[in-house]
């Protein structure tokens, strides 16, 4: 069986990669070149509010050099989680940058956008059936988390890939997607072992972050056999070892050896890692289990409020000595304040150099840095009220009056003027939830475009 060759060029499109790297891919000869173009890493708020969290020029600049590479090979291109988050608002604003780049340089081709959004109506429906269930630690899910959230999509696995690519797409436009199927999908549509196939492509999803030194703006080379696949950079300073790409199989895994996804359950327990040349590992021994029920993962958000933040900074060893008092004490003179106002509001503080990065978990309790950083961070009904209460936060802290304090100047070094940044809406998952589906193709409805020297037709 030939192998079959996988360009992956970075880990999200719009974070870039070198040329000469992708340059050396292409000399290589792909079978296919696909990449992801989202995460729910970055938070709720993308999907929520419509936005991209990834530059439009920065991704213009990837996707044109993808596009005309795969032009130039007549090879598929696939796009995973477009936009950022998949949803409606990011994969068009994806279908605008490649009608500009067609346009641009008068291609032609077939292209399928996949849309991954959900009617809520449907979802009450399911929901009521008891088709919907908590993934992880969060409630059931309820009508209203359904009907509040303003985007709602769930993660399209293979099949909705294999069957535009089916029906003659020669670019796929996907909406939210599970990670490996942009690169898994197409190989298992030609015969290629479907376990191999999504493991490789978890591997090539995140690009050379699987390599060492590694990196999420670095190509990496898939290649898939009957029964093995085998990984290699295409920057000469990076290479991938069985160790680097057995941790990068535990990357983002809730269990070492069972990896649930839309089209069953990978299963690792039998893998093998070795050295595949100087620069490449080769794996084998990965099953894809499709006994249990299907399921595809849903994602909403819902708004929360608004935010407004202060940063700043103190070194003075006796304000840390007191930072609990200060902290404690500033939220209730805000309190009281406002008391007897019909303001609603969230206050809390990140304080860098004590918990900063783990709060409550962090186990080391004790303040040894000789200065501290510390966000004042306020969530209101309104934008108004979210910046009076920061207002009132802030310049409480600044002038606090602390046991010990002998100068009157303010207690704050702040890095920004304005000191108050108001950052606007805030989201947070409404559904977060398992979706039963006997093979979810008919979910995620597809639109085909044609383009014919750089015209839509």
């Amino acid at each position: 069986m030939k192998e079959y060759r996988i360009l992956s060029p970075t880990g999200i499109v719009g974070y870039g990669f070198p040329a000469a790297s992708f340059e050396e891919g292409v000399r290589r000869c792909p079978d296919l070149i696909a990449c992801d173009g989202g995460s729910t890493d970055p938070g709720p708020y993308y999907l929520g509010s419509g936005n991209c969290f990834t530059d439009r020029t920065a991704v213009k600049r990837d996707m044109e050099m993808m596009l005309l590479a795969a032009r130039k090979l007549d090879i598929p291109l696939v796009i995973g989680t477009a936009g950022g988050s998949g949803a409606k608002p990011h994969v068009e604003r994806e279908i605008g940058v490649i009608r500009e780049i067609a346009k641009e340089h008068a291609l032609s081709f077939r292209m399928t956008v996949i849309w991954a959004d959900f009617e809520k109506s449907y979802l009450i429906d399911k929901m009521n059936e008891g088709k919907i269930h908590p993934l992880g630690p969060v409630p059931e899910i309820t009508r209203e988390d359904i009907e509040s959230s303003t985007n709602i999509v769930a993660q399209m696995g293979n099949g909705p890939i294999m069957k535009a690519l089916s029906e003659g797409a020669d670019v796929v436009l996907c909406g939210r997607c599970y990670d490996p199927a942009a690169f898994a999908a197409p190989p298992i549509m030609k015969g290629y072992d479907p376990g191999l196939a999504i493991h490789l492509g978890k591997v090539l999803e995140c690009a050379a972050i699987a390599a060492t030194p590694g990196s999420g703006r670095d190509c990496m080379m898939g290649y898939l056999g009957e029964d093995y696949f085998r990984v290699e950079p295409l920057n000469p300073i990076r290479k991938c070892t069985p160790l680097s790409i057995s941790a990068h199989t535990l990357y983002e895994k809730s269990n070492p050896y069972l990896l649930p996804g839309p089209d069953g359950v990978l299963d690792l327990r039998g893998c093998t890692f070795t050295e595949d040349g100087e620069r490449g590992c080769r794996v084998t021994g990965s099953k894809l289990d499709t006994s249990g029920v299907r399921t595809v993962k849903l994602e909403g958000t819902k708004c929360l409020g608004y935010r407004t933040l202060s940063i700043a900074g103190n070194r003075d060893p006796v304000f840390i000595a007191h930072l609990d008092e200060v902290l404690e004490n500033v939220k209730a003179q805000t309190a009281e304040n406002f008391a007897g106002r019909d303001i609603s509001y969230e206050l809390n503080y990140i304080v860098y150099g004590r918990d900063g990065v783990m709060g409550a978990l962090e186990p080391k309790t004790e303040i040894t840095s000789h200065e501290i950083g510390i966000v004042i961070d306020v969530v209101g009904r309104t934008q108004e009220e979210a910046n009076a209460v920061c207002s009132v936060a802030r310049s409480a802290m600044l002038h606090y009056g602390y046991e010990g304090r002998i100068a009157t100047a303010g207690n704050l070094a702040f890095p920004f003027s304005p000191s108050d940044i108001k950052a606007g809406a805030v989201y947070g998952f409404s559904v977060y939830h398992l979706l039963e589906t006997e093979g979810e193709t008919h979910l995620f409805p597809s639109e085909k475009m044609v383009f014919k020297a750089g015209e839509e037709i």
